[in-house]
């Protein structure tokens, strides 16, 4: 997508930003002399004109803006329910009910609010995106460095990319090797080591080892940039669901219209005509779907689920399929110890004091997960001396006189180090699991086995979708086909797509919803944002996630809890069924006012009452909402979202560590 096409859809939410906060100020002010009326008319009486005068200018505050719509539509050749609640606000205000009029007005332009209100997501992406991209990148020219803008590096032009920088191009290494964290477009759960030849990608983090690479792509045509286009592409193609009201109120408006005619034609009498308006007035259809999607979003938000566009409630009713990512959301996206097995011998503290001390100034995810092992386990570890690390290779240190290596099985049988090495390995690292060597003064004493952690909800969460009726589960990844399976087969998840690049995700959801499934994909990394956009709904993980794939979904898990997805099933079908129940009682008050009204049964004044009535059903019947999920415990504001990454490592290490031992 060209600069322009950028800009324009950033004018747009701008545009739209606008609106919504004039919109908002209109609404605090009007309901504000609304508010004085019923104060006024309690303390001084309503005989008193105070109250009425207060209401007064309240409803006009408030029902300009409906006004100004309505004509709007109407020189638009439009009927929707904008004009319907300008009838409402009109008969209201006509018979005298100031306070009643201002109510109705408040309550359209709040459920407008409501209705209308959208994840301005892809521009919040496109910009996060953008800060995520590196915008200096060290040049060779002729052997030395020069450093210049990212986006003047050209195809052919060789690159230097050092130990924690962000790759600046596609490219393929030509010198050195290291370990990539390309999780962010790939996925991959553990860090790949680089070689020459490999290719490397921007926006990807080279975790140590000095790199030369020739770059092969820039700017839209890395893979990094083809995300973004990816994002707005997404955006762009997701149509926008039309609602039930909004399709039979353009023939409502115009019945109301006739009926009023013609009970003006057969009577003459200007009371009946004034009660029917009053009775028809669409309160209830106008509070029908707000109240259940505020009470709704309440009860969400109580348990940690924000919900950006809240069509998606009436939406996730009808999801009959999720989508998984793997990376951060089945699993925790943190590498974390599973197995120590030490040889006869030797203790497993021992084998953990020993690693943890040798790699505790290394900035590698393994040395990392060791390190915070031994933290739980409350070891104290010595400082290393001569210590040393060997890119793609492992570390080396002295420790109390002794010397540690930690690293591949490779790297130590280089060094001649003694003892079976691979005899003693029951674990395939093809399957997720990465491996660490360790021996002491020549000789083998032991290997850490880590993987990413799989949370442990997950596979209730799947069993509790299953139960609410979704039928179909998949689990998507750019990681490798035996870490998907294993990762699948653990949370029963039996559908499992592997290898996967940001785009072959989109095609992936595009295949499903071709079928005829709704779909909700469930994400958390960069590479997940187009994927969430090509969803019929898109769910991010939340604290833990990353900010591009917040903003480009639509529904945020803020505690990263799984079983809240069968919840928001659940949520969004009651809130569906409760929905419908007050379109029931709206309908059935219009049709009984409407005969009383034509019979001069009721006034004005009972009319008014009427509807008042039929609209404390709506919203007492939406309130019951919010008693949904009384038996999740509520998400509080800095809850710690990744918490459980480390509940496995928390015994300390005497007399048995909190994980596996071989």
């Amino acid at each position: 997508m060209s600069n322009d096409a950028t800009q324009q859809l950033e004018a747009a939410e701008d545009a739209k930003a606008e609106q919504a906060a004039t919109t908002v100020k209109y609404i605090f002010v009007g309901i504000l002399f609304v508010i004085n009326g019923f104060v006024a008319d309690w303390f001084l009486g309503s005989e008193s004109s105070v109250g009425d005068l207060s209401a007064m200018v309240g409803a006009f505050i408030l029902g300009i803006r409906i006004f100004r719509t309505t004509i709007h539509d109407l020189r638009q050749g439009l009927l929707t329910t904008n004009e319907l609640v300008a009838i409402a606000v009109l008969a209201t205000f006509s018979s005298g009910e100031y306070h009643a009029a201002g109510l109705v007005a408040f309550f359209m332009l709040l459920g407008e609010m409501i209705e209308s209100r959208t994840a301005s997501g892809a521009k919040e992406a496109i910009r996060r995106l953008i800060k995520l991209t590196p915008t200096r990148a060290i040049r060779l020219i002729d052997g030395t460095e020069e450093e210049v803008a990212a986006v003047d590096l050209a195809v052919g032009d060789r690159i230097r990319v050092r130990p924690g920088d962000n790759v600046p191009a596609d490219g393929d290494i030509v010198l050195g090797t290291g370990s990539i964290n390309q999780a962010n477009i790939t996925g991959e759960s553990l860090p790949v080591d680089k070689k020459p030849g490999d290719s490397v990608f921007q926006g990807t983090i080279n975790l140590d080892g000095m790199l030369e690479v020739e770059v092969t792509k820039v700017g839209e045509q890395t893979e990094f940039g083809r995300v973004r286009e990816l994002i707005l592409q997404a955006a762009q193609s997701k149509t926008q669901l039309m609602k039930i009201v909004d399709k039979y109120m353009g023939f409502y408006t115009p019945l109301v219209l006739v009926i009023g005619a013609l009970v003006w034609a057969f009577t003459q009498d200007l009371n009946r005509v004034i009660s029917v308006f009053i009775v028809s007035s669409p309160v209830a259809f106008i509070l029908a779907t707000p109240t259940a999607m505020v009470a709704a979003v309440a009860t969400a938000s109580r348990l940690g689920i924000l919900i950006k566009q809240v069509s998606d409630i009436e939406l996730a009713a009808r999801i009959n399929a999720f989508v998984f990512d793997k990376t951060g959301t089945i699993t925790t996206g943190t590498l974390t110890v599973s197995r120590l097995a030490p040889v006869d011998g030797v203790k497993p503290a021992e084998l953990l004091l020993a690693t943890a001390t040798a790699e505790q100034y290394s900035n590698h995810p393994t040395a990392k997960a060791i390190g915070a092992l031994a933290a739980t386990a409350g070891l104290e570890l010595s400082e290393p001396t001569d210590f040393k690390e060997i890119a793609g290779k492992g570390v080396q240190a002295t420790v109390d006189g002794d010397k540690i290596m930690v690293g591949r099985e490779m790297w130590l049988n280089e060094n001649e180090v003694t003892g079976d090495l691979k005899g003693s390995v029951d674990i395939d690292e093809a399957a997720g699991f990465s491996l660490v060597f360790v021996s002491r003064n020549g000789e083998f004493i032991g290997w850490v086995g880590m993987t990413d952690e799989i949370r442990p909800e997950a596979a209730e969460a799947l069993e509790g979708l299953r139960n609410e009726g979704v039928r179909r589960l998949a689990i998507v990844s750019g990681d490798r086909i035996p870490v998907a399976d294993r990762v699948a087969a653990e949370v029963g998840c039996e559908e499992v797509r592997a290898e996967c690049l940001p785009g072959q995700k989109v095609e992936y959801i595009q295949d499903i919803r071709a079928k005829g499934y709704k779909v909700a994909f469930v994400g958390d990394g960069v590479n997940d944002a187009p994927a969430l956009k090509a969803g019929d709904i898109g769910i991010a993980m939340g604290a833990a996630g990353s900010d591009v794939a917040i903003q480009s979904a639509t529904i945020a898990l803020m505690n990263n809890d799984l079983r809240r997805l069968p919840f928001l099933v659940h949520l969004s079908r009651m809130t569906r069924n409760v929905i419908n129940q007050n379109f029931f009682f709206g309908i059935l008050f219009v049709i009984i006012g409407l005969v009383l009204a034509t019979l001069n049964y009721i006034t004005p004044v009972l009319a008014a009452l009427l509807n008042v009535a039929g609209s404390l059903i709506v919203v007492f019947n939406s309130a019951r909402l919010v008693r949904e999920g009384e038996e999740f415990d509520p998400f509080e504001e800095g809850e710690a979202s990744g918490s459980e990454s480390q509940g496995s490592q928390t015994a300390p290490v005497e007399p048995e560590l909190a994980v596996e031992v071989a």
